[in-house]
């Protein structure tokens, strides 16, 4: 079980944002006891939702005095909602802040970040905000981390939940992880949310650097669809609570312990992507840079005819290879490899004499497939993981809305 870090306590509620009556929690936060230092990393979308903006703007005023925690709310996006999502997204801090003063905490709608997901373009029901703020305050302290990943899920199969435990030199501190998404899933940050707590005291310039590269090294490796969300959001949360504070020579163990945790939610979010049943473990190597190794694993990820093929357990050897072809780098096609589940398909400009078929009847059936491309002997690597496209993404997405 994921223990949460010292010093956090868990609230959820059924809002019915969805407007469906359905028996689950739509509204959540992660609050801290004590002003904790924010992280935020956020879409590059050029359409970002007003709890972007917003939580943006507070992580950068609550400099000198930190943050209390981030609400999330699932069912509404508040995206491309004009000014109105944006007075609606201050309204709804309000109100939770509201609820909390009343229920014995000092908090303020500045101290808190705002992260929603769902339909894109509907203003935000606040009659049912208003509503639901005191069931949330109420519960505060009643959820653990399965219940906050729950209330934030939307076309999600199962929660995303990851942790550690850390051993430094005052003592032993905590970080917890949660996650949502499953369509909409091509991070560029930076549908995904995330948060991480963590109970350790970190200089706050030095916890944000490492949750940019953090970001880049995991949320910013994974692709379900392509499509980059007017949403994605991660959140760091460092309160000290434990009483340990982290020196300059163990920072770079604690970003360790944070990339683990997020590539574990990266992963799940690739495993839970809409109708995915295959995950693409795709590895460049022997590129000219890294920059055209990443080029080559997001061509061979996003295209659709790999990806069917790999649903419907082809080693489709000729699908890959064109991918990589058009991927605008410039590599000598006769050095080009490709591997599958550990079997050579492709070397020296055409498919090898092996029975391909055969040896990769059984390993096709896995969740988990790893395509190791070689394009020549230069330094640049670069991985990615990638969801397959089945039948079961167009339905999800063809009636989303309904």
């Amino acid at each position: 079980m994921i223990q949460i870090p010292q010093g956090f306590r868990l609230a959820a509620a059924n809002a019915d944002f969805r407007g469906k009556r359905l028996d689950r929690n739509d509204l959540s936060l992660a609050f801290s006891d004590v002003p904790a230092t924010a992280a935020g990393v956020f879409t590059t979308n050029l359409f970002r939702a007003a709890p972007v903006l917003v939580s943006e703007e507070h992580i950068k005023d609550s400099e000198g005095r930190g943050v209390r925690g981030v609400l999330f709310n699932s069912g509404q996006a508040n995206a491309c909602t004009g000014e109105e999502g944006r007075e609606n997204c201050l309204r709804s801090l309000a109100m939770v802040s509201e609820a909390l003063r009343a229920a014995g905490e000092k908090v303020s709608p500045s101290d808190l970040l705002p992260a929603s997901t769902g339909v894109i373009g509907a203003q935000m029901p606040m009659d049912k905000w208003a509503a639901a703020a005191p069931a949330l305050a109420a519960s505060l302290g009643s959820v653990d981390i399965e219940g906050l990943a729950r209330a934030m899920m939307t076309t999600d199969a199962f929660p995303k939940m990851s942790g550690r435990e850390l051993s430094l030199a005052g003592g032993v501190v905590r970080l917890a992880g949660v996650a949502k998404g499953a369509g909409m899933i091509c991070p560029n940050m930076a549908t995904m949310l995330s948060l991480v707590m963590c109970d350790a005291s970190v200089d706050p310039a030095a916890w944000r650097a490492m949750f940019r590269r953090a970001a880049d090294a995991t949320f910013n490796r994974v692709s379900v669809d392509g499509d980059t969300s007017t949403n994605d959001s991660l959140y760091g949360l460092a309160n000290g609570a434990s009483g340990v504070v982290v020196a300059q020579d163990e920072l770079p163990l604690l970003e360790a312990a944070l990339v683990e945790v997020l590539s574990e939610l990266a992963y799940m979010l690739v495993k839970d992507g809409e109708g995915a049943t295959k995950v693409m473990h795709i590895h460049v190597i022997g590129a000219a840079s890294d920059a055209d190794a990443e080029k080559v694993t997001r061509t061979v990820g996003h295209s659709q005819l790999v990806k069917t093929a790999m649903f419907g357990r082809d080693p489709n050897w000729g699908r890959i290879v064109a991918a990589a072809g058009r991927a605008g780098v410039n590599f000598d096609p006769m050095a080009l490899r490709v591997t599958l589940c550990g079997v050579e398909l492709f070397r020296n400009g055409r498919p090898t004499d092996l029975d391909f078929d055969a040896l990769l009847k059984e390993p096709l059936k896995n969740v988990d497939l790893p395509l190791d491309i070689e394009l020549g002997t230069g330094p640049g690597e670069a991985r990615l993981l990638a969801s397959d496209l089945s039948h079961g993404y167009v339905s999800l997405n063809s009636d989303y809305r309904s």
